[in-house]
C-alpha cells in the first residue's frame, strides 16, 4: 500500500498532469474531504475530492511558514 501524504494549507503540490494553461503547480488553500487549490500559473481555483489529489501528486513542495 502506498503511504498517504501528508498536505497542508499553503504547500505547493507538483501534479503528474499540468493545468490546460500549462503549469503544474498547485497551491493549497483549503483542505477537508475536497482540497481547493490555486494554480500558480494562471490563478484558477479547483475544488477536487482528496482522494483524487493524492493520486494525481508528484511532489509536495512544504509551505515556508
Amino acid at each position: 500500500m502506498a503511504a498517504i501524504p501528508v498536505i497542508s494549507v499553503g504547500d505547493i503540490l507538483e501534479m503528474k498532469k499540468p493545468h490546460p494553461c500549462g503549469e503544474k503547480r498547485f497551491k493549497v488553500l483549503r483542505i477537508g474531504s475536497d482540497i481547493k487549490l490555486s494554480c500558480v500559473g494562471c490563478a484558477r481555483t479547483l475544488v477536487i475530492e482528496r482522494v483524487k489529489v493524492e493520486k494525481m501528486i508528484k511532489k509536495i513542495f512544504p509551505c515556508e511558514a
